[in-house]
């Protein structure tokens, strides 16, 4: 069963700072994906593989033609897997500009997913949903999960956040941060150095 969504928290807090423009959260706005959203994720999606595209040697017909078919058996998959969790795009200023997919239940959590555009990865926003998301858990003190791919710079942040990797089959670390109380944070994370604020789940 899922818990309330973790939108309304991320948008009351986004509210409270909205006046601090030195904040990561300031303006930033969460709502539900929409299907008319779906050319933006693909863009955003695409985005996370473009460095792996460029290696490939195809032209650009064929790696477009590709990541459409990567997208839509993901976009599928997350559907049909998480069907209950919170899909979120993420806004600033009225502008998508990234992705959060998060499932919450009674006893765990699971990141799925949390991507950025370029334009607005490495200012420490990645960290700021991170911190709203631990918190939350916290609040339950439940465990958290995500996949993330082992050349991903994120899995570091992840690890600064209490992140363990617990299992590896080569394509995905399985990372987990074990279940702790509110008041157990003697690790607080510290402000995010320069990186990518995006990973892939399954």
């Amino acid at each position: 069963m899922p818990l309330p969504g973790i939108d309304t928290a991320l948008n009351v807090l986004a509210s409270r700072v909205g006046q601090d423009g030195a904040s990561a959260l300031a303006h930033l706005y969460a709502r539900p994906i929409r299907d008319e959203d779906l050319d933006f994720l693909f863009d955003l999606y695409a985005s996370t593989r473009a460095e792996e595209m460029a290696a490939t040697g195809w032209t650009p017909v064929e790696q477009q033609g590709f990541l459409h078919q990567q997208f839509q058996f993901q976009h599928r998959y997350y559907q049909e897997h998480y069907h209950d969790a919170q899909f979120l795009l993420l806004l600033r200023r009225g502008t998508p500009i990234g992705r959060l997919y998060w499932w919450h239940t009674a006893s765990r959590a699971t990141l799925i997913d949390i991507s950025l555009m370029p334009a607005v990865r490495g200012q420490g926003l990645g960290s700021a949903v991170l911190e709203l998301l631990t918190r939350q858990v916290d609040k339950q003190a439940q465990p958290i999960s995500l996949h993330v791919e082992p050349e991903n710079p994120a899995h570091r942040l992840y690890r600064r956040f209490g992140f363990e990797v617990v299992a590896d089959n080569r394509v995905y670390l399985k990372m987990e941060r074990a279940a702790r109380a509110l008041d157990d944070r003697a690790n607080r994370p510290v402000p995010p150095t320069q990186g990518n604020d995006h990973h892939e789940c399954t």
